[in-house]
């Protein structure tokens, strides 16, 4: 008897103990009540080029989230077009990822029956993309639709190679994402980082890379850190968002950003991190300098 209460004490107090460690340590990063009271006036690391997603904030302005991302330190807006640039410009932003030359998620490269009006559609987008100065564009594997990996890959080529052609020619990136075929896109066929950089080998050019989205990844094969140090010279573009439900960043969710975000700054990469999660906050705005100073490392 004596050993089980000596035994259940020093549960408890192991229990205790890690309790204020938790507190304290580990979750710092989410809810420290000093740190949300300085977001306000602190500067950022610059460890990170940090963007933001538009189609996120589709309740304000472009000229809205302008003002509000240049507040809080953020860079570049990802996923807008030639009409948004603009805009951005006028705030000293950078277009970190172009987009609008894709027909959809859906109709991609790995179907050769769009590859007339994908390459219609690139070829027109890329030169625009290079005279704007920017140099993140886009591009999309489409749906499976039964094909094997073999066929996808070979289709994604053959579609891919004139323009990556174009792309070396006018210092343009093509930046396929990688999404979850487990939840939010059904039968999408890029939907390993694996794939995607079996499908860069064959491209075999720096002019086409991956763009991984942590929070597509999380769902569809986990491992995050490890697989951003194997397969990160493809990556040249993050995504962000709390798992499960593309959350804001924040103690509710199963992801670590501060220790994910440390993987990704001791790859070397000088790209972007663009935070791309749904606001849940009444002040948005709030939402997102949260998520950026959080992962901010």
């Amino acid at each position: 008897m004596g050993s089980n209460q000596n035994r259940r004490s020093a549960i408890k107090n192991m229990l205790a103990g890690t309790a204020a460690i938790t507190a304290s340590g580990m979750l710092t990063s989410f809810t420290q009540p000093e740190q949300e009271k300085q977001m306000a006036a602190d500067t950022l690391k610059g460890n990170i080029n940090h963007a933001v997603c538009r189609w996120c904030y589709n309740d304000m302005t472009v000229e809205q989230l302008c003002a509000a991302a240049k507040d809080i330190g953020i860079k570049g807006i990802d996923l807008v077009g030639p009409a948004d640039w603009p805009t951005l410009k006028k705030y000293g932003l950078y277009s970190s990822m172009c987009n609008g030359a894709e027909i959809n998620l859906t109709d991609g490269f790995g179907d050769k029956q769009f590859h007339a009006q994908l390459q219609k559609n690139y070829s027109e987008m890329i030169p625009k993309v290079a005279e704007a100065g920017y140099k993140n564009l886009i591009c999309f594997s489409g749906s499976r639709r039964g094909k094997d990996n073999e066929t996808g890959w070979n289709n994604c080529v053959e579609g891919l190679k004139p323009l990556v052609a174009l792309a070396e020619k006018h210092n343009v990136i093509l930046v396929m994402e990688l999404l979850n075929s487990k939840i939010d896109h059904k039968d999408y066929q890029c939907d390993r980082v694996s794939w995607g950089a079996e499908l860069a080998k064959r491209l075999g050019s720096e002019n086409f890379k991956l763009l991984y989205d942590i929070y597509h990844m999380q769902i569809d094969e986990g491992d995050v850190i490890r697989n951003i140090r194997e397969f990160h010279p493809y990556i040249n573009h993050y995504h962000t968002g709390g798992v499960p439900g593309r959350n804001e960043i924040d103690e509710t969710q199963e992801l670590y950003y501060p220790a994910i975000m440390k993987a990704i700054v001791a790859t070397g990469h000088k790209g972007f991190v663009a935070q791309e999660f749904i606001p849940k906050q009444k002040d948005k705005v709030a939402s997102l300098r949260k998520a950026v100073h959080i992962c901010d490392v």
